[in-house]
C-alpha cells in the first residue's frame, strides 16, 4: 500500500532511471519502490530493479468489467495512471535478456506478475518468476537459484475472489440505491463484518443488567514491628443489598484467621510467533495502532528488509530463524532460558507457505525508520524471541481465612515467579483485562494465624453487556469464523468505516447509582454512589444506516450475509489455489442463484426508510417520525401527503434512529432560529450534522464547542461573524477579480486559488508581489490541484488500500 503513497513522488524518479540505464542485462520487477531499493543494493551492476506500483491492470468499469456470457472472462485494462510506466516498462523487457518477476509469494502477488506478463507482452521462455519471504541476499540469491514459472492456480484463486467481489458489488449497490438510500455499496466480505457490528449492538441493548455485591476486605498481618495489609475476597457474591448488609453487620464482631494454605507450582508458556490476525491484536492492544496503520508499518518493514513478509496464517519458523533464536537467547540470558519449539498453526484454512511474521535477523532487537516503526519492529522481535524462551516456572499460593460467626471463608492469592523464562522478554495482553487475573506478592503467612480487619466493603456490582468491537477483536472473530484471509482483515475495517456504516466515536454513556456497605473500625455505614456506565471509545459501533442495510440484506440475500456461506467461499479459494476446483465453475454456481434473487428483490420488496414513529409534535398534532432520508438520519413531522409540506430536522452525530426520544427529536426543530438582523440580513442559528452554527448572507460561521445554542444573542451572533471575517482578512493576500482569482495564505503557506482549484506558491515567490500574469504561470506549470478535504482525504486513502487488494471500493 505504501507504493501506492509514494507514486505521484516517485515516477519522476523512475522516468528518469529509465533514461539513464542505456542496456539491461536483467531486469527484475517488484511492486514497489521501496522493496525495488532494498533488492538492488543486493544484486549487482548486472540486474536492474524497478517498480510496477502495485497492479498495472484492472478490471474495466464498462459492463462490470466481466464477460458472463463467455464463462466470466475478466476484461481487463491498463489503469490510467500506469499507461506511460508500462509504456516504458514494455522497452526494457523488449531489450533484457532475462525479466524477473519478483513480486509477493501470495495470490495478490501471483497476480501482479501475471498481469504484467500479459501487459508487457513478455515472453515465456526469458520470462522467470521469482519468490521470497524475506528480503535478504540470501533469500534472494536462493530464489533466483531456484525460479519458476507463473503459478495459474494461485492467479485463478485471485481471479475468482476478484470476479466475485465485483458481481456481488456491481449487482448489489444498485439494489440498495433503489431499496434504502443513493450512494450506498455493499461488498461480500464488508457486509458480513458489519452484520458482526450490528448483532453484537443489539445484544448490548438487548442485555438486562444484574446487580450483586461483591465483598472485600483488608485484613491486618502482624509483621513484627508493623502491620500490614492482606487484600482477600468472597468467593461467593450476594443477590441482594439486605443479604450483603447482613453479612457486614455479622463481621463486626468476628474474629478471623488463617484456616488454610494451599501452594501449588505451575508452567505459563509463551504464545506463538506474530501472524497477520495476531500482530494486527496485539499492537492494538500494546501499541493503540489500528489494523490499517499496523499494516502500513509492517509493510515499510517489510520492504525495507527488516520483517519477513506481513500477510501470513502461519506460526511456524524455519530451522535458519530458530537457530539464530536460540543463539540470540544463550548469548543474552543463558542457556537455561532457550527451549526451541514449533507452533502447530490452527487456522485450518491457512494458505500461505511461508513463516510467521519475525524479524529478519533476530540479533538486531531494534529496527530502523521512524518511532512508530521501531516500536512496531520491537513489538515483533520481543514476541518472537519469547516463543523459543523456557516456560515460566511459577508458585500459586491461596490463603483461605475462617470468619468466626460464619461459614463463608475470604480467599487471598498470590503469585511468585520463580523462574523468569519468557516473562524477562515478552507477555501477551488479553483484550478484558479481567481475563487475566492480578496476583501479587503475599507476606509470609502460617496456618492457625490470627488476623485483624483493617477494612470490609461490600458493593453493588452490575453484569455487564458483551464489549463492542474494537478493530483488532473483529479482526479475531473474522478469523474464528473463516472470513476473510490475512490480505482483506485491513482493507475490510477501513472500508465499513469510510462507508460510514460504523463508526468509532466516543460514547459518553450515563450515570448509574450503586449501593456501598463500608465496615471500619466496627462501624458500619451505607453510601449512594455514581459511576458512568456505557462509556466507549475507540470501539466499533454501527451507524442507523448500516445497521438498516444489514437489516435489509439479511432479509432479502440471506446467503451473502451467513457466516458460513461466506467462510465456505474463502474454502473454495483455498481449493482453487491447491488446483482441485475450476475457478468460473464455481463463480457459475454462485452467481446465477444470486442473479436471480437480485432481480426478484428488485421487483418484489418495498422500499426500506427504518422509520419510527416517536409520538405527537405538541404544537402542531401532527406525528413525529425518525427515518433514513436522502442525506442520512431526520426526523419528520407530518405527512408526505399532507396538504401542508411537513418539516424536517437532520438527527446529531450522536443520535441514532433506534435510541433518540420524543423529547429529544422535539429540541432539533428549535432551530434554525432567528436571532436578529445585521446588515439588513438575518442572522440565524441552526444545527447541522456537524455541529451547531450562524448563518448570515449565506455565509456559515461555527459555535464553538460548549456554547448554549439558546443562550446565542444577536450581539453574540454578530460577534462570530466578525471574527471569522478577520480571519478572512488575515487569510487574503491580493485578487484578480476579473479572471476569478485570487492569493491567499493557507496552512501550509501562501497558494492561488482559482474558482475551486488551489495552486501552491513556490517558496521563492513573494506571494504579495504577484502579477496576474505570474498567477497564470504557476497555475500552467503546477497543474490543477483540487482542494482537497480531510474526508476526500480519507476516500483516496480508502481507494488506495483497496487498490493495492484488488478489490471494489
Amino acid at each position: 500500500m505504501y507504493y501506492y503513497y509514494t507514486f505521484a513522488k516517485n515516477i519522476s524518479i523512475t522516468n528518469k532511471h529509465f533514461k539513464e540505464r542505456k542496456m539491461v542485462k536483467n531486469l527484475v520487477i517488484v511492486e514497489s519502490p521501496a522493496k525495488a531499493k532494498t533488492i538492488e543494493k543486493f544484486l549487482g551492476k548486472d540486474f536492474t530493479v524497478m517498480s510496477s506500483y502495485g497492479h498495472v491492470r484492472d478490471l474495466m468499469k464498462k459492463n462490470q468489467g466481466i464477460d458472463i456470457e463467455n464463462g466470466f472472462q475478466p476484461l481487463y485494462e491498463i489503469s490510467p495512471d500506469k499507461k506511460k510506466l508500462v509504456s516504458e516498462l514494455k522497452k526494457l523487457a523488449k531489450e533484457a535478456e532475462v525479466v524477473w518477476l519478483a513480486s509477493d509469494e501470495d495470490r495478490e502477488g501471483e497476480a501482479i506478475s501475471w498481469h504484467l506478463v500479459e501487459a508487457l507482452k513478455l515472453k515465456r521462455e526469458k520470462t522467470k518468476r521469482i519468490v521470497f519471504h524475506e528480503i535478504t541476499k540470501e533469500a534472494i540469491t536462493k530464489a533466483i537459484e531456484n525460479p519458476r514459472g507463473i503459478d495459474d492456480d494461485l492467479v485463478n484463486a485471485q481471479q475468482a475472489r476478484r470476479v466475485l467481489d465485483r458481481l456481488v458489488g456491481f449487482e448489489l449497490s444498485p439494489v440498495l440505491w433503489r431499496k434504502v438510500k443513493p450512494s450506498l455499496s455493499a461488498g461480500r466480505v464488508q457486509s458480513v463484518a458489519v452484520r458482526l457490528i450490528v448483532e453484537r449492538e443489539k445484544e448490548i441493548r438487548a442485555f438486562e443488567s444484574v446487580s450483586s455485591y461483591k465483598v472485600v476486605a483488608k485484613f491486618l498481618v502482624d509483621n513484627g514491628d508493623k502491620k500490614i495489609n492482606l487484600d482477600a475476597e468472597l468467593p461467593q457474591r450476594f443477590k441482594s443489598n439486605q443479604e450483603a448488609g447482613e453479612f457486614l453487620e455479622k463481621c463486626k464482631v468476628a474474629d478471623y484467621n488463617i484456616a488454610k494454605i494451599e501452594k501449588k507450582p505451575s508452567k505459563k508458556s509463551p504464545a506463538a510467533p506474530f501472524t497477520t490476525s495476531t500482530l494486527q491484536q496485539e499492537a492494538s492492544r500494546k501499541l493503540g495502532y489500528g489494523v490499517t496503520k499496523t499494516m502500513l508499518l509492517a509493510q515499510k518493514l517489510y520492504e525495507s528488509g527488516q520483517i519477513t513478509y506481513m500477510r501470513t496464517d502461519s506460526t511456524t519458523l524455519s530451522s535458519l530463524a530458530l537457530d539464530m533464536a536460540k543463539e540470540e537467547i544463550i548469548k543474552q540470558y543463558g542457556e537455561e532460558y532457550s527451549k526451541i519449539r514449533q507452533f502447530a498453526t490452527k487456522n485450518k484454512g491457512a494458505q500461505e507457505a511461508h513463516e510467521a511474521i519475525r524479524p529478519t535477523y533476530l540479533n538486531k532487537s531494534t529496527g530502523t525508520g521512524d518511532a512508530s516503526q521501531k516500536k512496531l519492529y520491537e513489538l515483533i522481535w520481543k514476541r518472537t524471541i519469547a516463543s523459543q524462551m523456557a516456560e515460566a516456572q511459577l508458585e500459586r499460593t491461596t490463603v483461605k481465612i475462617a470468619v468466626s460467626n460464619s461459614e463463608k471463608q475470604f480467599q487471598a492469592k498470590g503469585e511468585v515467579i520463580r523462574f523468569e523464562g519468557f516473562l524477562k522478554v515478552y507477555l501477551e495482553s488479553v483484550d478484558d483485562e479481567n481475563d487475566e487475573e492480578q496476583k501479587g506478592m503475599l507476606p509470609p503467612l502460617k496456618e492457625g494465624e490470627v488476623l485483624g480487619l483493617n477494612e470490609m466493603k461490600a458493593t453493588q456490582k452490575f453484569s455487564m453487556p458483551p464489549p463492542r468491537y474494537t478493530e483488532a477483536s473483529l479482526v479475531k472473530k473474522m478469523e474464528e469464523l473463516g472470513i476473510g484471509r490475512p490480505s482483506t482483515y485491513a482493507p475490510t475495517i477501513s472500508t465499513i468505516q469510510k462507508r460510514e456504516y460504523v463508526t468509532k466515536d466516543e460514547i459518553e454513556g450515563k450515570e448509574r447509582e450503586y449501593i456501598e456497605f463500608i465496615l471500619k473500625k466496627g462501624k458500619l455505614k451505607e453510601e449512594k454512589k455514581k459511576e458512568r456506565t456505557g462509556f466507549s471509545k475507540g470501539k466499533l459501533s454501527p451507524t442507523d444506516i448500516g445497521s438498516l442495510v444489514t437489516q435489509f440484506l439479511i432479509e432479502n440475500f440471506k446467503d451473502i450475509m451467513d457466516y458460513n456461506f461466506t467462510a465456505r467461499v474463502e474454502e473454495e479459494f483455498d481449493e482453487i489455489a491447491n488446483g482441485l476446483k475450476v475457478w468460473n465453475e464455481m463463480i457459475s454456481e454462485f452467481y446465477f442463484p444470486f442473479h436471480k434473487q437480485v432481480e426478484y428483490t428488485i421487483e418484489n420488496s418495498d422500499r426500506v426508510k427504518g422509520e419510527r414513529l416517536l409520538g405527537i409534535d405538541p404544537k402542531s398534532g401532527k406525528n413525529l417520525y425518525v427515518r433514513i432520508g436522502r442525506y442520512g438520519p431526520m426526523a419528520q413531522i407530518g405527512e408526505a401527503d399532507d396538504e401542508e409540506k411537513p418539516r424536517f430536522a437532520g438527527l446529531r452525530k450522536n443520535q441514532s434512529i433506534e435510541l433518540i426520544s420524543l423529547e429529544e427529536a422535539l429540541e432539533l426543530f428549535k432551530f434554525p432560529k432567528a436571532v436578529g438582523i445585521y446588515e439588513e440580513a438575518e442572522v440565524t442559528v441552526a444545527v447541522g450534522r456537524f455541529g451547531p452554527y450562524v448563518k448570515h448572507k449565506s455565509k456559515f460561521v461555527s459555535i464553538p464547542k460548549g456554547e448554549d445554542l439558546d443562550s446565542i444573542t444577536e450581539e453574540r451572533a454578530i460577534e462570530l461573524i466578525e471574527e471569522k471575517r478577520k480571519k478572512d482578512r488575515e487569510k487574503f493576500i491580493k485578487a484578480f477579480e476579473e479572471e476569478e482569482i485570487e492569493v491567499l495564505n493557507g496552512r501550509w503557506g501562501p497558494y492561488i486559488k482559482h474558482k475551486k482549484n488551489n495552486f501552491r506558491v513556490p517558496k521563492d515567490v513573494d506571494a504579495k508581489e504577484l502579477t496576474l500574469e505570474d498567477c497564470k504561470k504557476i497555475m500552467k506549470e503546477t497543474g490543477t490541484k483540487k482542494k482537497t478535504t480531510r474526508k476526500t482525504k480519507s476516500k483516496k486513502i480508502n481507494y488506495l488500500i483497496h487498490k493495492i487488494l484488488w478489490m471494489d471500493s
